[in-house]
């Protein structure tokens, strides 16, 4: 890679100064390759930077439109989806999913409710068959083998992080109610009318915009043996069933597949909108999304608990809200503990404050070993906390 230090473009008001100092600190003391930030306050943007390489080589700078994966961050405009359609009456969160789904009753399954699968509470974290990267990218087959498993615990007892499966379970339940996958669902609900540069999966056409994402480095191979031998088994078929990393994003086959936890495409700014949908009570940039009282029921807690498939990563307990973790106690996504937000695999993360009317969208392509709380997204975290 180029040993030249990257430019940081873009704008940033004054009053956040601390913001761009802990962004130019990630790239100068915490490894990054490139990436981008951008936040809004009271619905406007008052961070837009980027800067950094596109690719490993160095030989593409981060453009103001590169997009990247996002991996986890997905689930929040997945979450909208299922909120837009409860806010209109379409979607009954304490219905069974069966009411709209019919072959979901199957295999004890009948008594798991909509909030259960926004939770990660349905017991649904992994598939037991081998499931592979190829049977990953068939939505039919996919979801025909979420809907016809057992559960791994009682559903709605505790949580336990579906890093995969989420998008299936809550996307099949938009489809069915509206004959949409949830990537056309938002782009012609959000993403479209309100010109935001998300996507779930990536047009091909739009492939030269794609920063390419480089991998966290692997610990030992003795120490990842060691790492899933203390794994319960329903971690292992959440993690590992299949196993996706920046090779397998990087492939024109991620890109063209619908995998709603795990593959949508976007800048900063981008996730920095979708999440002030949240932030702004249900409104961007004048246009009304949801409700206030649906843009409200978003962190409805769910109440906390040791997650049973991320609990090996995690000191401390967590909350998942329906579609989005609490900042809670262990300040995830600021001191506010009724801030929520989600992380992507790797570190990117989406964060809204409606307390503040703040939300903040990170995006990068150099991966970090880091379960959440990456260290470059707590350090942009608590510089835009120190500004308020």
């Amino acid at each position: 890679m180029s040993g030249r230090e990257p430019r940081i473009h873009g704008h940033c008001d004054a009053r956040f100064a601390a913001v761009r100092t802990a962004f130019e600190e990630n790239f100068r003391e915490r490894g990054e390759l490139g990436a981008a930030v951008a936040v809004t306050v009271h619905g406007e943007t008052v961070v837009d930077l980027w800067g950094g390489w596109a690719d490993t080589a160095g030989t593409r700078p981060w453009q103001r439109d590169t997009v990247v994966n996002v991996w986890s961050t997905t689930k929040g405009p997945v979450a909208l989806c299922a909120h837009i359609l409860a806010d209109r009456g379409l979607l009954d969160f304490d219905a069974p999913v069966s009411a709209y789904w019919p072959e979901f009753a199957a295999a004890g399954k009948e008594k798991v409710l909509v909030r259960h699968l926004l939770s990660h509470r349905a017991g649904l974290a992994g598939l037991r068959e081998p499931h592979s990267f190829a049977d990953l990218c068939d939505w039919e087959l996919t979801t025909t083998r979420l809907a016809a498993t057992e559960p791994w615990w009682e559903p709605g007892t505790r949580s336990g992080y579906h890093a995969l499966t989420y998008g299936f379970l809550v996307g099949e339940v938009v489809r069915r109610i509206t004959g949409l996958l949830p990537g056309a669902f938002l782009e012609r609900e959000v993403t479209g009318p309100l010109g935001i540069d998300f996507t779930v999966g990536l047009p091909e056409k739009e492939a030269g915009r794609a920063a390419e994402l480089v991998h966290a480095p692997n610990p030992a191979t003795a120490d990842r043996a060691e790492s899933f031998g203390r794994m319960p088994p329903v971690a292992v078929a959440a993690v590992t069933n299949p196993v996706i990393g920046a090779a397998g994003a990087n492939t024109p086959e991620w890109r063209a597949a619908e995998i709603p936890a795990a593959n949508g495409h976007g800048t900063a700014r981008a996730v920095a909108a979708l999440y002030g949908v949240f932030a702004g009570r249900g409104t961007l940039g004048g246009r009304r999304v949801l409700s206030p009282e649906a843009a409200e029921r978003v962190r409805e807690g769910q109440g906390r608990c040791r997650d049973l498939v991320l609990g090996a990563g995690f000191e401390h307990e967590t909350e998942v809200a329906l579609g989005l973790w609490l900042s809670g106690p262990n300040g995830s996504y600021g001191p506010n503990p009724r801030a929520f937000g989600h992380d992507g695999f790797g570190g990117s993360c989406g964060l809204s404050d409606p307390e503040a009317e703040v939300s903040l969208g990170y995006v990068m392509n150099r991966m970090g070993p880091h379960i959440a709380d990456d260290p470059r997204k707590m350090a942009l975290i608590e510089a835009l906390y120190s500004a308020l």
